[in-house]
């Protein structure tokens, strides 16, 4: 058996490594119908932590007030949505980049059977959601 080529290695993993990276993106910015009324939406990334007595949910929302996201259970799943919206000095301004998405956004996650209570919360451009373990 002959060793790995070192330069092939190299390249075959930087190749891996953007296809791997462009995957993301895609998923990331995946506009996609996920309602009966076929608006297009994103899903944002999220981050979920389970403790004995929570589950807590970080969804990466900048700009987005927590009070305007809607957070349901529909069985054992947490959908999350709401929208994303140019602020209104933003609307009429030449635009030089936009890279965050806007509009309609959906999340859905898979939850642990059980019963939970759902608060709201912001933390560093995050929309925080925290499920209490109702017993």
């Amino acid at each position: 058996m002959q060793p790995k080529d070192p330069i092939n290695w190299m390249l075959s993993d930087a190749i891996e490594t953007l296809a791997r990276a462009e995957r993301m993106h895609q998923r990331f910015l995946n506009l996609h119908p996920r309602t009966g009324n076929r608006e297009p939406s994103w899903e944002p990334p999220i981050d979920v932590i389970e403790t004995d007595d929570e589950i807590l949910i970080l969804v990466a929302l900048p700009g987005v007030d927590p009070d305007e996201v809607e957070a349901a259970l529909d069985g054992a799943t947490l959908v999350i949505s709401g929208r994303r919206t140019l602020p209104a000095e933003l609307r009429d301004a030449r635009i030089l980049r936009l890279e965050l998405p806007q509009g309609r956004f959906e999340r859905r996650i898979a939850l642990p059977i059980g019963r939970y209570t759902i608060t709201r919360f912001a933390a560093h451009g995050c929309v925080g959601l925290r499920l209490g373990k109702l017993s």
